[in-house]
């Protein structure tokens, strides 16, 4: 299996699976987009013997495909049931790490901690964002502290009163702090390939046995390094970079010189979205 094919199952009992989902894997199937982390436990269950049409993965929740980190599966319908009715009591702690750009004025810097409460809109495809103007929209609540502030990228924990698609990136994107390697707020690094958002803790009471559970994985170890040392020089990314025409050995493409295929636009961010409608 490729890197994000594979997840590292945390705990199992006859009621509940929390594992470690890698970033670039969807949490449950979506059609023509490849592998999920449920079908995948699928499989291993298969494999282990241990997987039957009554106990096999329900999902309770879901990451981002982008998002890595900790999340929980149920085993049985009746499980699922339990745990979604109960989501809210059960789960006493879920914190989330990101690496986020820095707003270009000093001035616009976030306080060490506080919480954003602006509401969200999503555009037609269904990216999410905190509009400018008066429209429809959904709460939002996410509260953050700064765990390493550098010269050019904050290393962010959150959580969430709400959990809303695209919650965290949007929130801090309109803060001015785009996360590293997110083209669809406008990011402008990506060192690490990938989007920096990470599912680190969830803590809850185990919705049978009434045990205190907490499960815990920490981000990559070079966001931190990333942000102590600065980056003042970046790269520039692959998705800016052919936005502009690209190197001259490339081919260049303009958005105006044909009809976009779907694959273009779930490649764009939403300000473009925004310009084509």
């Amino acid at each position: 299996m490729k890197n994000h094919e594979k997840i590292d199952i945390l705990f199992e009992d006859e009621y509940i699976c929390v594992i470690n989902k890698p970033t670039g894997l969807l949490s449950v199937p979506s059609q023509g987009k490849g592998k999920s982390a449920l079908g995948i436990l699928e499989e291993i269950m298969r494999k282990k013997g241990t997987y039957s049409p009554k106990r096999k993965p329900f999902a309770v929740h879901r990451l981002d495909r982008e998002t890595s980190g900790v999340m929980m599966f149920a085993l049985t319908e009746s499980a699922q049931k339990k745990i979604m009715d109960s989501w809210h009591q059960m789960v006493s702690e879920r914190l989330y790490r990101a690496l986020a750009e820095n707003p270009r004025n000093p001035h616009k810097f976030l306080p060490l901690s506080g919480l954003i409460d602006d509401n969200l809109a999503f555009n037609a495809y269904n990216v999410g964002y905190v509009p400018k103007k008066e429209t429809k929209t959904v709460p939002a609540r996410t509260h953050f502290t700064t765990i390493l502030r550098g010269k050019s990228h904050t290393l962010f924990e959150l959580s969430l009163d709400t959990g809303k698609k695209n919650q965290i990136r949007a929130h801090l994107a309109s803060k001015g702090y785009p996360l590293a390697g997110d083209k669809n707020y406008r990011a402008k690094t990506d060192n690490f390939g990938r989007l920096c958002l990470h599912a680190r803790t969830l803590e809850f009471t185990h919705p049978f046995t009434n045990q205190k559970m907490r499960f815990e994985v920490p981000e990559p170890a070079e966001w931190k390094a990333y942000v102590e040392k600065g980056d003042l020089h970046p790269a520039e990314p692959s998705w800016n970079s052919a936005r502009r025409g690209g190197p001259k050995n490339q081919k260049s493409f303009t958005l105006g010189q044909k009809r976009l295929s779907a694959k273009d636009k779930a490649h764009m961010n939403f300000i473009e979205l925004g310009k084509r409608r």
